[in-house]
């Protein structure tokens, strides 16, 4: 890991050059990632997952405003597009990028799709952080992990297009197949990231 200096304090960083796109690609080879949610963050890290060539599907609600900026944006209802039952059903990495109110209504829907080995993906820390409110209480057979970009969704697709990367933290809040941490670096990697830095949950929530 490389160490960068952020207003005198060292941190830790993993950078493109020690975890390069073709690593993330190898790493994510066999997965489905499946992008819940086309609001805020889900257009930037779907469409820079897909140009990195990724293999990702979008789950949205149908007759919706966000239904229909995906089919706009080159999402293929049936076929890279469906429903959110449909697509948490086929993913083996749920990226859950509702906002937090819509994360707590979907819930049980989701939980039922989380079989053994799945990996649950967030890019903001409140709903594990405060899951005795929100009762996001994920199985302990699969693995939770979070990539937070430090800029908007708009900002994310903007630097990727521009051969640049936006920031982000990631976290590892439950390891249940051991490849959590090669899951969500190859994640922030495939979503853009220029370098990523460690933090927690509960960190990012408050950061």
């Amino acid at each position: 890991m490389a160490k960068i200096n952020f207003g005198g304090v060292e941190e830790n960083v993993i950078t493109r050059e020690e975890f390069p796109l073709k690593k993330a690609l190898e790493v994510l080879k066999d997965e489905t990632i499946a992008i819940i949610g086309y609001g805020v963050q889900g257009p930037g890290q779907s469409l820079n997952l897909k140009d990195n060539g990724f293999n990702v599907i979008i789950g949205q609600r149908k007759n919706s405003n966000s239904w229909d900026k995906a089919v706009a944006d080159g999402w293929i209802p049936g076929k890279t597009l469906f429903e959110i039952e449909e697509a948490l059903d086929k993913g083996t990495i749920i990226q859950y990028l509702l906002s937090d109110a819509g994360q707590i209504s979907v819930w049980p829907t989701v939980k039922k799709h989380l079989t053994a080995g799945k990996a649950l993906y967030f890019s903001h820390g409140f709903g594990i952080t405060y899951k005795e409110r929100t009762n996001i209480i994920p199985p302990k057979d699969i693995d939770v992990i979070l990539v937070a970009p430090k800029g908007s969704g708009t900002s994310l697709r903007r630097m990727f297009l521009e051969g640049r990367g936006l920031n982000s933290s990631y976290a590892i809040f439950q390891d249940a197949t051991g490849k959590a941490f090669d899951r969500v670096v190859a994640l922030g990697i495939g979503v853009g990231s220029g370098y990523l830095f460690e933090t927690t949950f509960k960190r990012e929530v408050y950061s």
